[in-house]
């Protein structure tokens, strides 16, 4: 099995590096290596024998993302995590990996990887990728500075994919994403501007979030509505049907379905998903009590244990639910413990899953 994660490794010019992985309990996800590097094997080979195109490269990302997780959870001393650890640094840095626009939900494994190649890298140009890595992942808490480089990295892979369809359409995302999380109208503007540009690609919206750019066009005033009316004529053209389409965001349902099974135990304090669901309860009801900061410790464990569901089972549907409750729970109280806590949560939710209803509640200021 290592060798053949070398052989990846080799293709895409990569040394493999010393074992230096940080050691942990096994998850309960069971992962099998072969059908993860099977999947690896194949969508390289799609991808060679087709053109490496850019979604053809994020796909191959995807399934370094997939491995990575689930050595790191399960096989943390294998050598193949090493190797996965400089792959997801060597190709993630190659598509200049954004967490706004990623949709993998591998921000803790992508922070974990860049961090073990800059402690165990002796490669100068790999330490330097590593790091630019970081600043973006650790960026998740600073709206504003996320922004920018979610701008300036689709701008970049734009530049390496000319007339990409899928790279063209990210730049926009990128802006509209960073208006969502910001509320800076600058980049609702520079959005509305580029979507009304002859080369967008208006007929490969996705419900994600094309709705709403819709929306926000129909109702565009002042300097933004030249543009927001350009691109409506051009997206009319091509599918009037979507342009007087009710505007819904995308249900969450429709796209994370895994769920975590009942009897699997996340976090220091092992807690089910009905746990961390009774936990909550408690928590609230003694906040209503005025316990205050007296309820801290449990929260932040409650908080501990939902960010472990967040790694095994990224697509849980309920999640996005989860991650809102205990925010909001923590955002009760006044310690540090608990601000700190609140805010790795909403950074997880606001970015991460920035489409879910819950997201959008924080986001719109709607609580």
């Amino acid at each position: 099995m290592t060798r053949a994660f070398s052989k990846v490794a080799a293709i895409v010019l990569l040394a493999a590096l010393a074992v230096g992985a940080p050691s942990r309990a096994p998850a309960a996800l069971v992962a099998d290596p072969a059908v993860l590097y099977g999947q690896m094997k194949s969508a390289y080979a799609k991808g060679t024998a087709n053109g490496w195109d850019y979604r053809s490269q994020q796909y191959y990302l995807s399934t370094i993302f997939n491995a990575g997780r689930a050595y790191s959870l399960q096989y943390p001393t294998d050598p193949a995590y090493g190797e996965l650890a400089g792959l997801t640094v060597a190709i993630g840095a190659g598509l200049h990996y954004n967490p706004l626009t990623n949709h993998d939900a591998a921000v803790w494994w992508v922070r974990e990887a860049a961090d073990w190649v800059t402690k165990h890298s002796e490669d100068p140009t790999q330490i330097g990728k590593a790091q630019a890595i970081l600043e973006r992942v650790n960026s998740e808490t600073d709206p504003d500075r996320l922004a920018r480089f979610a701008d300036e990295d689709a701008t970049a892979n734009l530049q390496s994919y000319p007339r990409d369809v899928d790279a063209l359409l990210t730049q926009v995302e990128a802006d509209w994403r960073a208006w969502l999380l910001t509320h800076d109208p600058a980049w609702r503007s520079l959005a509305l501007k580029r979507a009304a540009d002859p080369g967008f690609p208006v007929a490969h919206l996705p419900t994600s979030w094309g709705n709403e750019l819709i929306a926000a066009a129909n109702a565009a005033t002042g300097s933004d509505e030249h543009d927001a009316q350009t691109f409506l004529v051009r997206l009319h053209a091509v599918d009037p049907l979507r342009v007087i389409a009710s505007v819904t965001a995308m249900p969450h349902d429709a796209y994370l379905s895994t769920l975590a099974p009942a009897d699997e135990y996340f976090g220091k304090m092992r807690m089910s998903i009905l746990g961390i669901e009774n936990e909550l309860k408690h928590i609230n009801y003694m906040l209503d009590y005025n316990y205050g900061n007296r309820e801290s410790g449990a929260a932040v464990l409650v908080a501990d244990s939902i960010d472990d569901m967040h790694k095994v089972y990224p697509r849980d549907r309920d999640l996005p639910m989860l991650l809102y409750w205990c925010y909001s729970t923590l955002a009760r109280m006044t310690d540090a413990p608990s601000q700190q806590s609140a805010a790795h949560l909403r950074a997880i939710l606001t970015v991460e899953y920035q489409d879910s209803p819950q997201a959008r509640k924080l986001l719109t200021g709607t609580t």
